[in-house]
């Protein structure tokens, strides 16, 4: 029997005869894979996929119990809910994350992995990692958390936002009709980790958001295990979807990626408020939390955005909170762009110290000292790296080993 992607090179020579020369061969490609919603075979590809797609959760219809317009519209106004409205009752509203999406019948939300299959909103990414790699914690970044460990890394296709700087396009914009992977539960991540050794599972790479049901599933198998589960998240979920993360996982990673409204919407499609909503529950809920922001040249670095960052962080959070302001690489759709200079990363983490936050890095720059992990108290390096890897660790029960501070994290 052939493959997705079989068919798919079999049917592209003959591009000709099907009437599909004229978009050229990259078009054609897309259009014939199902990348977007007006694919030529995209509803062949969803029909294929969603035949044993499970039903995915945080969704409702008007024939949903209980649902009423702030179901689906959380900022109605009174005067918006007493207007006479006319529902498809096959449409369905995604509650999973800010974009709010409202799919048809045959189509799916902005992250290309939820369907709506006759009414029913089902997950096509479910059981199906593209990419799995054990990974050292540092790499996520997390410093706080577990430092040395090893973390068994997955993720699937598909994401709500559309950053023009993506480091993972690849398989964060792509769709899963483009994979052709085998189905893994639960309980064979779990297994597969605890062979490799690995004491965390790290859900990465695209946005975990999307394959929300298969992350939760996963966390409490690992947890019956001992085995810790991180998220690495660009924070924009509805606030349902995000406690229930926070009480199956044990740290989350944020990247707020600026601290301008007109940046994520023009950047990455996406926007501010859901962001700092979901930073202020994560840390409210005792999950480690750990934030990043990634300085782009022209576009988020300047000291004014900066500065409102760190003390936006200070005010909400606290000064405990570990913040890396990451080097960007040209990617993706800015390749116009240089990398981030290195005195603009120490600029920025000057700015953040300076606004009381006592745990601020310079990341992606192998050797920087600001790399590593300071005593707040008495100023000694109580966690050295290198690169992603961690050379010492001068920390007992928590406590800094010159002077007995705490350090705020979460360490064996």
């Amino acid at each position: 029997m052939l493959s997705r992607r079989e068919l798919l090179d079999r049917v592209l020579r003959f591009a000709p005869a099907a009437g599909l020369a004229a978009l050229g061969p990259a078009t054609a490609t897309a259009a014939l894979a199902g990348s977007g919603p007006s694919g030529v075979l995209a509803r062949w590809f969803a029909r294929d996929l969603a035949v044993d797609a499970p039903r995915a959760r945080f969704w409702a219809t008007v024939a949903s119990p209980g649902v009423d317009c702030l179901t689906c519209h959380p900022s109605a106004t009174a005067e918006f809910r007493a207007r006479a409205h006319t529902h498809q009752p096959n449409v369905v509203s995604c509650l999973l994350c800010a974009q709010g999406c409202a799919i048809e019948p045959g189509t799916r939300g902005r992250c290309r992995a939820r369907q709506n299959v006759n009414g029913e909103l089902r997950s096509l990414v479910y059981g199906r990692p593209v990419a799995v790699h054990v990974d050292p914690i540092e790499k996520k970044p997390f410093y706080h958390f577990l430092p040395g460990s090893a973390a068994f890394s997955l993720g699937t296709t598909g994401c709500p936002l559309r950053c023009q700087f993506c480091q993972n396009w690849e398989i964060s914009q792509a769709s899963p009709d483009d994979y052709d992977v085998p189905l893994t539960g639960p309980g064979q991540i779990v297994e597969a980790a605890a062979a490799r050794r690995a004491p965390v599972i790290a859900f990465t790479y695209n946005e975990p958001t999307v394959f929300a049901e298969y992350l939760l599933d996963i966390a409490a198998e690992a947890r019956k295990r001992g085995t810790r589960t991180v998220m690495v998240s660009c924070g924009f979920m509805n606030e349902a979807p995000l406690a229930e993360m926070c009480r199956g996982l044990d740290a989350i990673k944020i990247d707020l990626k600026g601290f301008s409204d007109d940046f994520y919407r023009r950047v990455s499609g996406a926007a501010l408020a859901p962001v700092l909503r979901s930073i202020r529950q994560v840390a409210r809920s005792g999950a480690h939390l750990e934030i990043v922001n990634l300085v782009v040249p022209t576009l988020n670095d300047d000291d004014r955005s900066l500065a409102g960052l760190a003390r936006w962080l200070v005010g909400e959070v606290g000064p405990d909170v570990p913040v890396h302001f990451t080097r960007f690489h040209p990617d993706f759709q800015l390749r116009n762009l240089p990398p981030t200079p290195v005195d603009t990363l120490e600029r920025a983490r000057t700015i953040a110290h300076d606004a009381g936050l006592r745990y601020a890095y310079v990341g992606n720059v192998p050797g920087h000292r600001w790399n590593h992990t300071y005593c707040p108290a008495c100023g000694k390096v109580v966690v050295e790296r290198s690169s992603f890897f961690v050379t010492a660790l001068h920390l007992r029960d928590g406590r800094c080993e010159y002077c007995r501070a705490p350090v705020k994290g979460v360490w064996s």
